[in-house]
């Protein structure tokens, strides 16, 4: 991110997001934000993953300018470097575990994704679980599910919103060390935002946001 900047009008006022954030982050790091909600943790995520742009400045993935890209491409962008994970796991209630898992391989055009969803499930402990409801699930069950939803169709670079922001702290933690194992065994990068620094001591880098800013790291 290079000196990046994001307004939204707000009944009809400006409000900054970010303010002239800039920040590089290294392939295989595990970042971690930290802040109070509406410190911009969130809006830098989705910057980070080309799901919003910037109202001054640049944002660069893998040396690809996200606001200089076509939808097309940056569909593919997100399609095969970016995957997201959220506090409120975001599963289809309608589809079975391996079948969430899917999604992601069925939107790339991928044929028979389900060897592939299976393998990404047995990764993260839930092979047997494979074909039940999600709404059988636990909370750390979901958010296992999600994380392998997210890295399924293989991304480069990580995007964890509050991830453990709906789960008690075992579970929370357990879901963290999860995290940092597949950070290890796949040198993936990884951007995760929280507002508990018990959470982000997990990181390498813990960067620390106040009003759209970064204020210590």
């Amino acid at each position: 991110m290079e000196h990046v900047t994001r307004d939204y009008a707000a009944e009809g006022e400006r409000v900054r997001a970010l303010n002239d954030v800039s920040l590089s982050v290294g392939s295989g790091r595990f970042v971690a934000l930290v802040g109070r909600s509406g410190c911009g943790k969130s809006t830098l995520l989705h910057l980070a993953g080309a799901m919003d742009f910037p109202t001054a400045g640049h944002v660069r993935l893998e040396g690809l300018a996200t606001d200089a890209l076509s939808e097309p491409e940056l569909t593919r962008l997100r399609r095969e470097k970016v995957g997201f994970v959220f506090q409120s796991f975001q599963l289809l209630n309608t589809l079975s575990v391996v079948e969430n898992v899917e999604v992601p391989l069925l939107l790339a055009g991928r044929r028979n994704p389900r060897p592939a969803a299976m393998e990404r499930l047995a990764s993260v402990g839930l092979a047997e679980l494979a074909h039940r409801m999600t709404h059988q699930l636990s909370g750390g069950q979901m958010q296992r599910v999600a994380i392998a939803r997210a890295l399924v169709h293989g991304p480069r670079l990580l995007l964890a919103d509050e991830p453990t922001g709906n789960l008690d702290t075992a579970t929370g933690n357990a879901i963290l060390h999860l995290l940092r194992q597949i950070r290890e065994e796949q040198k993936l990068t990884i951007l995760m935002a929280t507002h508990s620094a018990e959470a982000a001591a997990i990181a390498d880098v813990v960067i620390h946001m106040r009003d759209g800013q970064m204020v210590q790291d």
